[in-house]
């Protein structure tokens, strides 16, 4: 059997990436993908990374290296050190070709022994480098594959009850960093499939899958940030409010919020209520405040209250959000 092995960060993964695994796939019985973890280049944890070879490649098996060196270079003793790593990975598992586009395939064949296959060293295919990537997502998103790049963008997600300034914050946030914003798909529901200001559990659960569809459009749209008004949490919330229990799978959509989106903000409800025809009332809003908040206390979701006028909510978001990169640069 001929068996090939390629490695790499893929932080983040991309077309010449790409190329290299399926031509590996094209011409080889089995293939094994080898993925570093390096915190120090990209905060995308390992998973992740791992995630993305195995939803595009089923049939390459992904090691998953925790522990591999991070050193990078040619002199002797970093290639030295990567050949030692890679041959306690991999070699036992009959490796008889080693994929790359870089000079390092020279020495790690070598030390596997191995056929040296280089795919396309001069990136004329896919003129393209994780770093150009790292440097401008936005820019080079043609070469990044839509469930790769869905993962380099941070999803910023406001709650409140309504008449909270949501809508408002999202889409001022949405000009500030020069990106897109998600609105409320219920919102749109609502005035067309109402009836006596309330709808069915399972317009309910239109409404969460519906926004969320929408959402998946957004996010291949945003540039570094995706600012989103409401999500399922809220739709479940207003099944409680109008029937007493929402469906299962309602239920099943706002428990994934909690994986689903990078940043919680919750709208305080500091500001005038605007009292339109479509809402319940001032006491009801603020009810149904505190109901958000126990609902993200109760599910362990850190979030952050945003007050004051609209120039301060997008002030304390700017800030929120410069720390948590500031943070990560520093881990």
């Amino acid at each position: 059997m001929n068996i090939g092995l390629t490695l790499g960060k893929y932080a983040p993964l991309h077309a010449g990436h790409q190329y290299v695994i399926e031509t590996a796939l094209r011409e080889m019985d089995v293939v094994y993908v080898l993925i570093y973890d390096e915190p120090t280049v990209t905060p995308i944890p390992l998973p992740v990374r791992a995630g993305w070879i195995r939803a595009l490649y089923p049939n390459v098996h992904v090691i998953e290296a925790w522990d591999g060196p991070t050193e990078s270079g040619y002199t002797p003793e970093i290639m030295a050190m990567h050949d030692a790593y890679i041959t306690q990975c991999c070699g036992d598992l009959g490796i008889t070709h080693f994929y790359s586009s870089e000079p390092y395939g020279d020495h790690v064949s070598r030390g596997l022994g191995a056929v040296n296959r280089q795919v396309d060293p001069p990136r004329l295919v896919y003129p393209i480098s994780a770093t150009m990537v790292r440097r401008d997502t936005a820019e080079h998103r043609a070469m990044v594959n839509p469930l790769v790049y869905r993962d380099l963008i941070t999803k910023v997600v406001l709650l409140g009850a309504p008449s909270t300034g949501k809508t408002t914050l999202a889409a001022a946030l949405a000009e500030a960093f020069r990106t897109n914003w998600m609105p409320e798909y219920g919102r749109e529901y609502w005035e067309h499939h109402q009836h006596d200001r309330r709808l069915s559990p399972r317009q309910l659960l239109e409404i969460a899958k519906g926004h969320r569809v929408r959402e998946e459009v957004a996010f291949q749209q945003a540039e570094k940030y995706c600012f989103i008004d409401t999500n399922a949490l809220t739709t479940a919330m207003f099944g409680m409010s109008y029937h007493g229990y929402v469906l299962p799978s309602v239920a099943a959509l706002a428990d994934a919020c909690q994986r689903r989106y990078d940043v919680f903000l919750l709208c305080a409800d500091d500001i005038p209520y605007d009292d339109t025809w479509d809402r319940s009332g001032e006491v009801s809003r603020r009810i149904f405040q505190k109901q958000i908040r126990a609902d993200l206390q109760m599910r362990h979701i850190p979030f952050t209250v945003v007050t004051g006028t609209l120039e301060d909510r997008v002030a304390q978001v700017r800030r929120l959000l410069e720390a948590q990169e500031s943070q990560i640069r520093a881990s």
